[in-house]
């Protein structure tokens, strides 16, 4: 017979559960939800962007920083574990900041936890957009992840990517190695595989738990269970050229206004062309008219003429 676990086993196997559940909490959280993605609006431009040290559109610096490892504004901890000790006395604006991550761009708090952990853990590290390639620096909206793929967006390209990610590059739902149906489909390789294909020898599967990719190392789901489709339709900002000046939107969408002001132009032209032309088509129908009614009444005054 096992030996009954006492009061204090139970409770210390109750705190390691809790712990690990709290470690696993961090990355299973979703990005939009970390404070070093949060929306933020700049002092003085009043610009919506990602959270920042420095404002992307003027480089203002924010009058209320926000630490992009715990979130918060002001430091009220008396005896805490920050760097800058500050007895009695509450830290808020500069006074509680305590460095600046590398990969986010965002103020991390004078906190010891905060400063040690954040640049190992920061969700931003290899947050580089899957469609126009752009890594945080270089545009200033929010990060987002494609709920198919799960690549990494920027803001002005996730409703784009997520419409059109259901696609495969082939013009058949077949499996890539043989002609059968394929079973599985991998949303990031955009490749269907039918069930011999999927696996690869030596590989260890576990139970109840989806089959990797054998390309990627991406979760593969069902095709049956999902809306694929093998036509691929080529829109949006990317499609009709992108315009690095950030002049409309979070990180620049002047390439749809320029393309639509130079349609609207062309159109403008093309309807005052027209209308110019049809105007001296007219202008010459008319006379025509007036020169076959002078010849006319020119023959007919001529036998007047003759019979007088």
């Amino acid at each position: 017979m096992p030996k009954k676990k006492t009061g204090q086993r139970k409770k210390a196997e109750k705190q390691r559960l809790r712990q690990k559940e709290i470690r696993t909490a961090f990355v299973q959280k979703p990005l939009a939800d970390h404070p070093c993605n949060a929306a933020m609006e700049c002092d003085k431009c009043t610009r919506k962007q990602k959270n920042r040290a420095f404002c992307y559109f003027c480089s203002a610096v924010q009058r209320i920083p926000i630490c992009c490892q715990c979130g918060k504004t002001k430091c009220m901890s008396k005896t805490g574990d920050c760097v800058v000790k500050h007895a009695g006395v509450f830290a808020t604006g500069i006074g509680m900041v305590g460095a600046i991550c590398d990969y986010c761009e965002a103020w991390v708090c004078h906190g010891r936890k905060c400063l040690t952990t954040h640049a190992c853990n920061c969700p931003l590290q290899e947050a580089l957009c899957a469609e126009c390639q752009r890594g945080v620096w270089d545009h200033g909206g929010r990060v987002f992840k494609c709920s198919f793929c799960d690549s990494h967006l920027c803001e002005d390209d996730q409703f784009e990517h997520q419409a059109s990610c259901q696609f495969l590059e082939s013009e058949t739902l077949k499996c890539q190695s043989c002609n059968r149906l394929g079973q599985y489909s991998c949303l990031r390789c955009k490749v269907c595989y039918c069930d011999d294909h999927v696996k690869r020898k030596g590989f260890k599967y576990e139970r109840n738990q989806p089959i990797p990719c054998p390309k990627c190392n991406y979760d593969t789901s069902i095709t049956k269970e999902l809306s694929m489709s093998i036509r691929k339709h080529d829109y949006g900002r990317q499609s009709m050229g992108r315009d690095d000046s950030d002049d409309e939107g979070a990180s620049g969408y002047a390439g749809y206004y320029s393309n639509y002001n130079k349609y609207n132009d062309d159109e403008g032209d093309d309807d005052y062309n027209n209308y110019s032309n049809d105007s001296d088509d007219d202008d010459d129908e008319d006379d025509d008219e007036e020169e076959g009614e002078d010849d006319d009444e020119k023959e007919e005054e001529k036998p007047k003429k003759e019979n007088t």
